[in-house]
C-alpha cells in the first residue's frame, strides 16, 4: 500500500512538473528566446527527467503529451519522441546538481557565441552564473560531442554559450534556470550594444571585481 501510495505521489509530481516544463517552454517563445520549436526545457523528479518533445509547438502540448525518461534516456512516459537535445540534458543532470535545464537559441547570446570564446565581463551579474560565461566549441546538435563540450564550458558555472547554437543554463528549479537564461541573454545584448559604438570599446570588470560581486550575490534577495 505504501509503495502504491509512493507511486501515486510520484505520478502526481511528474504531472505537475510537466505542466511547469510546458509553461516555461512557452515563456521562452513569448519572450523571444526561441523561434518555432527550437530550444528545449526539462526538469528532474528523482531519477525521472521530464522533457519537452521534439518538433511540437509548445502551444499545442497538452497534459496527455507528457514525456519522461530515465537518466539513461529510456522512455518512461509518453508516446512522443523527446527533444533531440536529450543527450545534452542527460549529461548535465548526471554531472551536476541541476534540477532543471533551459536551452534556447536567443538572438544576442547566439551572436556572441560566434564572436568570442568567453562573454567579456561586461556586468557583475556574471557572478550569478558562477563567473565569466564560456563558449563551448561547436558540435552537431543532439550529439554526445556537444554534450561533452558543454560540460567543459559549465565547469564551475551554471550557464554557458554553445558556439553557433545558443545557450544552456541550469538551476535548482525551472524559475532559476529560466532567470539565468534571461540574464545571460541580457548581458550578451549589453556587450553587443556597447561594442557597436564606433571608436569606443566598452569598459570591462576585472576578475577581482567580478569575484567580489559574485560573493555578494550569494547573500542577495530574501532569506
Amino acid at each position: 500500500m505504501q509503495r502504491g501510495g509512493g507511486r501515486m505521489r510520484e505520478t502526481e509530481q511528474i504531472r505537475r512538473t510537466w505542466a511547469d516544463v510546458v509553461e516555461t517552454a512557452r515563456r521562452t517563445t513569448a519572450d523571444g528566446l526561441v523561434v518555432g520549436t527550437s530550444g528545449n526545457v526539462s526538469a528532474r523528479v528523482g531519477d525521472v527527467i521530464v522533457v519537452t518533445p521534439s518538433g511540437i509547438p509548445y502551444d499545442r502540448l497538452t497534459p496527455r503529451d507528457a514525456v519522461a525518461v530515465d537518466l539513461d534516456g529510456h522512455r518512461l512516459l509518453g508516446d512522443l519522441a523527446p527533444t533531440s537535445e536529450l543527450p545534452l540534458h542527460l549529461a548535465v543532470y548526471r554531472a551536476t546538481d541541476a534540477a532543471a535545464i533551459v536551452h534556447t537559441h536567443a538572438v544576442h547570446a547566439t551572436a556572441v557565441s560566434t564572436l568570442a570564446d568567453e562573454l567579456p565581463l561586461i556586468h557583475y551579474m556574471a557572478g550569478a552564473l558562477g563567473g565569466p560565461v564560456r563558449v563551448a566549441p561547436y558540435a552537431l546538435y543532439g550529439s554526445d560531442q556537444l554534450a561533452a563540450h558543454a560540460l567543459e564550458a559549465l565547469d564551475g558555472r551554471t550557464g554557458c554559450l554553445l558556439r553557433n547554437h545558443g545557450t544552456l543554463t541550469y538551476g535548482a528549479g525551472l524559475d532559476q534556470a529560466y532567470d539565468r537564461t534571461a540574464q545571460l541573454e541580457w548581458m550578451c545584448r549589453v556587450w553587443l550594444t556597447a561594442s557597436s559604438v564606433p571608436g569606443r570599446a566598452p569598459s570591462l570588470l576585472t576578475t577581482e571585481q567580478a569575484d567580489r560581486a559574485a560573493e555578494k550575490l550569494h547573500g542577495y534577495g530574501q532569506p
